[in-house]
């Protein structure tokens, strides 16, 4: 049998979460002591260790599931004496256990090849995204940080991107409305279409003739990225991922500095965010 941490690198090469469950206090009688581990795959069950047996078991793999979905960590107090509002085991004693979830680092995909692709792969790895460049002319002179590379692909057949992973689109609208319809319809979490207004309103238009719902429509960014003022390719792959990690730390996008006014030291009104064009 493996150690835990063994366990979750394993699974983490396969792309798949986990969580681990650590007993952190005992009261009275438990049937697991502090510092018992357990490791809880994406179906909620447990695949290594113990932190206790019944509903007290159930209890904690429910936790983990909602941590593993939401990407927070959480202490779960169980009170093992209470059949009624506890976990049904009256064993005479409480435990505390911290759930902590164990996700794999999101990916980035990049369709399109150039300037802008290549400094969205070299920030995008520095940043800790496992980067798949699909695209005929990619080779891993230009994409030395990508963890993939396909170029036998002109229909993305595939291009796969799970709920956690974003999608960025910068084959300078050759054929980015057929790449657009093909992402769109998959569960991936953020679009971002590199285009100037005029070109993203076109692939935006073709996308709702082709049947694509609003719902569909609410995880494209396009033309992609904050408003930063870019001109050069690196400014612009920034002002990009800018965007991604806002979206995906749930950021606002304001500007943190603090100002002096009459009243003291007050943070700047929000700024509005306008799009970038590629």
């Amino acid at each position: 049998m493996p150690d835990p941490w063994t366990l979750l690198e394993r699974l983490a090469s396969t792309g798949e979460p986990a969580a681990i469950a650590t007993v952190i206090e005992t009261r009275g009688s438990a049937s697991a002591r502090a510092g018992s581990k357990a490791v809880i795959d994406r179906h909620g069950k447990v695949v290594f260790g113990w932190v206790g047996g019944g509903c007290a078991q159930s209890t904690v793999c429910a936790a983990a599931l909602e941590c593993m979905g939401e990407g927070i960590t959480r202490i779960v107090d169980l009170n093992l004496d209470d059949e009624v509002l506890g976990t049904g085991m009256p064993c005479g004693g409480s435990m505390r256990v911290f759930v902590e979830p164990m996700l794999p680092r999101p990916r980035l995909w990049l369709l399109g090849h150039g300037a802008i692709a290549e400094a969205l792969c070299s920030l995008g790895a520095t940043l800790g995204f496992r980067v798949i460049v699909d695209d005929p002319l990619a080779d891993a002179a230009r994409y030395p940080e990508a963890t993939r590379l396909i170029t036998e692909d002109l229909d993305y057949g595939a291009l796969e991107p799970g709920p956690r992973d974003y999608v960025v689109v910068a084959t300078q609208h050759k054929g980015d409305h057929h790449s657009m319809l093909k992402t769109i319809r998959s569960p991936c979490c953020f679009i971002a279409l590199i285009a100037s207004h005029k070109r993203a309103r076109l692939v935006l238009d073709y996308l709702r003739r082709e049947g694509v719902t609003g719902e569909e429509l609410a995880k494209v960014h396009a033309p992609a990225g904050l408003d930063l003022g870019a001109e050069t390719p690196e400014e612009i792959a920034l002002s990009v991922l800018s965007e991604i990690v806002m979206h995906r730390r749930h950021g606002s996008g304001a500007a943190k500095r603090l100002v002096e006014t009459e009243a003291g030291r007050q943070p700047p009104a929000r700024p509005a965010l306008a799009a970038v064009s590629g």
